[in-house]
């Protein structure tokens, strides 16, 4: 009988393992909301209290038993905190973070939102002078050759936690706004942002592959480069940029170890998976089936199947909160047959599941996903 791990590996090949593999729990963005997982464990009569791995964005640590009854193939391996000057609680409902970032959950919210970034007003100079945290600390990463080989001799995947987000760090650090403009008019600054940015956040990885790399099958980066209807920006601005560091992690990273590149990033990014290819890219995820071009799931496994693959693409916009179990079963379904063929396809849903999304509409799309993902694919919708 193959094992989860054997039948990612087969995927990223591009081959057909016996069934399609199943994410959730595997990053941020396959796991649950905190409220929304509380609500599941209940449906399925799980006792005991609910993890964290993000706090900012109430991100799950799934159960063991969960993550088993739902068949998920990957397990995720999670650095410890950086070590931070900046990093102190405030209230139960505000805090900063390592980066020197402040979040507050305001009242009803499930999440935190940034308040305060602290290179808003900062000039070229301030980039060296900041106290920057100690993102390749040994101590993040002690014990995680010894988790990761676990994981993989029970079977499963591991998937890598990197912390890498260059571009997100840019507009976390500086502002939305801010860091808008400086892609147009201040492309001095922007290198120099990059580039220390991405020396400290590679030299984390590279820490993590030193410690547990050949025990890693896929490395997830993140780096959220589109929005609803279009990409954040062009890509011209992309390759100009962007692209270069992007490209210069991905080589390190394979330079390395064999580990695949899963790269999570949201929105209408149809016009720069050309170029996320050309950067090193192998794994695409969310696959944001709602937005814009991204939900002719066919054309994307047409167009780039040979050389991409796809995880996610099950709508937690519409189908997953609004529609019936058979919504979400036909859903999954309709996916499977797009972008199962011939491999490459990793079911999942789009991004973190939501508390409105229903505890039945969760165990319609992953017992859907284990009955109609059996290889050969062949799905009338």
């Amino acid at each position: 009988m193959m094992t989860s791990r054997q039948r990612v590996l087969l995927a990223l090949e591009h081959r057909e393992p016996d069934r399609v593999p199943i994410f959730l729990g595997t990053s941020g963005a396959t796991t649950m909301n905190m409220r929304a997982y509380e609500r599941l464990r209940a449906y399925l009569g799980i006792p005991g209290t609910a993890r964290t791995f993000w706090r900012s964005f109430q991100y799950a640590l799934m159960d063991e038993e969960v993550l088993v009854r739902f068949h998920s193939d990957g397990r995720p391996l999670i650095p410890g905190a950086p070590p931070s000057k900046l990093a102190c609680d405030i209230s139960e409902n505000r805090f900063v973070d390592a980066w020197g970032i402040t979040w507050q959950r305001n009242a009803g919210n499930h999440y935190f939102d940034m308040v305060e970034h602290p290179l808003a007003s900062s000039g070229l100079d301030d980039i060296q002078r900041y106290p920057w945290p100690d993102v390749s600390h040994a101590g993040r990463f002690s014990g995680l050759r010894q988790t990761a080989r676990a994981i993989q001799e029970a079977g499963y995947a591991v998937v890598a936690l990197s912390g890498i987000t260059p571009f997100e760090t840019g507009h976390m650090l500086r502002g939305m706004d801010n860091w808008m403009c400086d892609l147009v008019d201040n492309h001095e600054f922007v290198h120099a942002f990059m580039r220390k940015v991405t020396d400290l956040q590679l030299a984390a990885a590279l820490r993590l592959i030193e410690e547990a790399g050949d025990h890693i099958d896929l490395i997830s980066v993140a780096d959220d480069l589109g929005s609803q209807k279009a990409p954040l920006i062009s890509p011209g601005m992309y390759r100009q940029l962007i692209k270069p560091y992007h490209a210069e992690i991905f080589a390190a990273i394979k330079a390395r170890t064999s580990a695949k590149v899963f790269f999570h990033t949201c929105g209408n990014v149809y016009s720069l998976i050309p170029d996320l290819i050309d950067a090193g890219v192998d794994v695409l995820n969310p696959v944001h089936v709602s937005a814009g071009d991204m939900g002719d799931t066919a054309r994307l496994k047409r167009e780039f199947g040979q050389q991409l693959c796809f995880c996610g693409a099950i709508d937690t916009q519409h189908v997953l909160p609004h529609g019936s179990p058979e919504d979400v079963r036909a859903e999954v379904r309709r996916r499977i047959a797009d972008l199962a063929p011939g491999g490459g396809y990793f079911l999942s849903a789009v991004h973190c599941l939501q508390p409105d999304v229903p505890p039945a509409n969760v165990v319609a799309m992953f017992d859907e996903a284990l009955a109609a993902g059996k290889y050969p694919v062949g799905i009338a919708r």
